[in-house]
């Protein structure tokens, strides 16, 4: 689909937006379209050398509108101090995109505690961590704000094969609810989206666990309009919720995924049907995924 905004190029002027998980996937593509539409944009990741390329190509026509920051989510004191660090340099955050995360799809019963802590703490404790961060500034100074954050409609339906990332999502989303309730009078307003499946590189294929990819949950033609999204879908309705056109919206969880959720295969359950040896095979074909990736990001 070619790309098309309906919205002017200062629909988010004045915006200071921070998004976590921001130096890959879908972090760096949405960022570049806020800043095309006059945000100021803070990306946040683990690896300084992937952020700083990452700033550089979201800013390439807008010099100084993408900053960076190496920060591990989990961390609430490296969190609170990086926040502190844009409130002194560039001023308060307007909005807060919650995009860090991590899933890899496995047999639950094969999980060891500190995969399941992976997962759950990038996707739980850091949404929650950089939320509380932020929000606590806002309240103390009278500021209203707008946190989002990127869910998967597993949300309402669970999800086998991806059972710790689909706790940490539905966790994500209960705070969304809960917190637009209890800082609504404050002017903080809390959202999410739950995307259907947006092809990424690395993830893609971390989602993928067969040369086949047979796992419903990614397969276009079981989508009723019949192909997945794309990063300017979900950029567009992330500059709508971070703009003033949408200041009545608040504890809401919006589903962009082609119908994909009411047609039933939003789920990884055609996966029941792996033998452990196709899951031994999926597990070396991941490694070697990962190993290829991150050898890519040194050179």
């Amino acid at each position: 689909m070619s790309a098309r905004s309906i919205f002017t190029a200062d629909a988010l002027a004045g915006k200071r937006i921070l998004i976590t998980g921001g130096g890959t996937g879908l972090g760096p593509g949405v960022a570049a379209r806020l800043v095309a539409h006059g945000a100021q944009v803070h990306i946040w990741g683990r690896r300084e050398a992937v952020l700083a390329e990452a700033a550089a190509e979201i800013a390439a026509d807008r010099p100084g509108a993408a900053h960076c920051q190496a920060v591990n989510v989990r961390d609430f004191d490296a969190v609170s101090a990086a926040v502190a660090e844009i409130w002194e340099q560039h001023g308060p955050l307007t909005g807060v995109l919650n995009n860090a995360a991590a899933n890899f799809i496995a047999p639950t019963v094969s999980l060891s505690p500190r995969a399941f802590e992976a997962v759950t703490a990038t996707v739980m404790t850091g949404s929650f961590n950089t939320t509380l961060a932020v929000g606590k500034r806002w309240i103390a100074e009278g500021l209203p704000g707008a946190v989002l954050s990127n869910l998967t409609t597993w949300v309402w339906s669970g999800s086998a094969f991806v059972v710790p990332s689909a706790m940490a999502k539905a966790a994500v989303h209960a705070m969304t609810m809960s917190l637009a309730v209890e800082w609504g009078r404050y002017g903080i307003r809390l959202n999410a989206f739950a995307p259907g499946p947006i092809p990424t590189e690395y993830a893609w294929e971390m989602l993928n666990p067969t040369e086949e990819s047979s796992a419903g949950a990614t397969q276009a033609d079981q989508i009723p309009l019949g192909r997945t999204g794309t990063i300017d879908e979900l950029a567009n309705l992330t500059i709508f919720a971070f703009s003033d056109a949408c200041d009545y919206l608040t504890g809401e969880t919006i589903a962009m995924d082609g119908g994909q959720r009411l047609a039933g295969p939003n789920t990884f359950a055609s996966l029941t049907a792996m033998t452990d040896q196709d899951w031994a095979n999926a597990r070396e074909r991941s490694q070697a995924a990962s190993a290829a990736a991150k050898a890519a990001r040194t050179v």
